[in-house]
């Protein structure tokens, strides 16, 4: 059960830091004309980023859940 209680704190971890991610640098699709057909919504991003947010929201989620394990190894946190 262990491993379950390890794998499940780190997507809980990720999820919340991918939360944390998606609103930062957000810049709204208004104002930029859309496509030739003139569909899209004004308010929908521009240029989001997801990729990058989920790079970075993987690499933080793996570095808290790293001291999350240390702690666990070193007995100061017992699951």
């Amino acid at each position: 059960m262990r491993w379950v209680v390890l794998v499940s704190a780190y997507a809980i971890l990720w999820f919340l830091a991918l939360q944390i991610l998606l609103p930062i640098g957000i810049k709204s699709g208004e104002g930029v004309v859309a496509a030739e057909s003139g569909a899209g919504d004004p308010g929908a991003p521009h240029n989001p980023q997801i990729g990058l947010k989920v790079l970075v929201a993987t690499v933080a989620a793996a570095a808290i859940w790293a001291i999350f394990y240390a702690l666990v190894l070193l007995k100061v946190v017992d699951i």
